[in-house]
Order: structure tokens, then sequence, then C-alpha cells
């Protein structure tokens, strides 16, 4: 009679610890993933701010609202120099100051990306495709959002908003500088979305806008 082959204890047991491995190596890289992710984002909201206060410095002016960035750095306008970034954050309508901004910056070599406005690739985005803007007044975008300028970061899930304002604030997505928000307009005072504690909460594959004043 033929002997019935088969695994040995020994064998399912490399086996499993093999599997083991792999599924633990796949986890610890999707969490390295994700945590680049996040710090990309916050590198976002850093970098925004250091390029609008290099412009002012070199130009004594603010990006978009440059009424002399046709001489400065070439642009396709100039602002109206009343110290107001004007539009709002996500704004597609070429003459808004908050939509030239990017080229002002851009041309004067503190930002990278198109200058050509109208673009398909113009308007910067985050790590997950989520648009990138700036506007004055941040109590029009996130109600209690205290601050001359706002930066505005869209489809960002929220597992990755809490990391973030744990990272660069104080914690809490509905207070401090940094706030979160399901949608964003701009133009009225969204209501801000607290990570934790109460209802209605940050839900982790939801995604918000997240906004930080300066």
């Amino acid at each position: 009679m033929n002997k019935q082959s088969g695994f040995t204890l020994i064998e399912l047991a490399i086996v499993l610890v093999i599997i083991g491995l792999l599924l633990g190596g796949v986890l610890k890289g999707q969490e390295l993933i994700n945590s680049a992710k996040v710090k990309n984002m916050a590198s976002d909201f850093r970098n925004i701010q250091v390029q609008v206060y290099s412009y002012q410095d070199k130009f004594k002016a603010l990006p978009g609202d440059d009424k002399a960035a046709i001489n400065h750095v070439g642009a396709t306008s100039n602002g109206d120099g009343d110290g107001v970034i004007e539009g709002v954050w996500n704004s597609t309508t070429q003459t808004d100051e908050t939509y030239i901004f990017w080229q002002h910056l851009r041309l004067a070599g503190l930002a990278t990306g198109s200058t050509t406005l109208g673009d398909a690739t113009y308007q910067p985005t985050n790590t997950e495709g989520g648009v990138i803007g700036v506007q004055s007044n941040p109590n029009k975008t996130i109600s209690g959002l205290s601050g001359s300028y706002a930066i505005c970061s869209t489809g960002i899930l929220g597992k990755f908003v809490k990391q973030l304002d744990a990272t660069m604030d104080d914690g809490n997505t509905a207070t401090g500088a940094m706030m979160a928000a399901e949608a964003v307009s701009g133009t009225a005072a969204a209501t801000a979305v607290v990570s934790a504690g109460s209802s209605p909460s940050i839900v982790d594959s939801q995604k918000y806008v997240v906004c930080m004043a300066f």
C-alpha cells in the first residue's frame, strides 16, 4: 500500500510563521506609507507659510495681491495691492488673487509647478490628490479659525486629519490654528468637526478639508 503524503506539524508551523512575517511586513509597509503621507501633508502647510513670508520679504507684497507682479516676476497679471489675497482658496477663476497666487510664487522661484494659468496641473494637490489653496480671512473657511490667512487642503482621510492635528496643533480638530470640516467653501464659515469625545466626530474612512491659519 502507498503511504499518504502530507505536511508535518513542523512544516505547517514554518508555513504559518512565513505567512505571519509576510502579513506583518505588509502592515508595517502600509504604516510607513501612511506616515509618509502625513509628513508630506504637514510639509505642504509649513512650506506655503515660508513661501508667503519669503515673497513678502523679497518684494514687500503678498503673492497674488502684488500690484507690481508683472515687473517683479513676469506674471500674467498684478494684484490690487490692498493687503488681502482676494478670492476663495479653491478658486478656478483666473483673475482671482487666490488663483494667481501660485503663479506669483512659482515665477519668483519659491514654489514648483506650472506657471500657465488654466493648465491641468496648475492647482497644487496633496498626496491624496486633494486641492490645496490659500485665502485671506480664515474665519470664512472654518468657524473660529483666526489669523490673517488660511491654507486649506481637501480630500484628507479622517485618520490622517487626526495625525496632522496632533503633529502640528493641539490634537483637537475643532480648536486651535488647524481645524477640519466636512466641506469648506471659503465664502462662509464651515462647522469644525471634533477629533474625538463627542458627536459628530472625525471618521477615519471619511474625507475632510483641513485648514490652518497663520
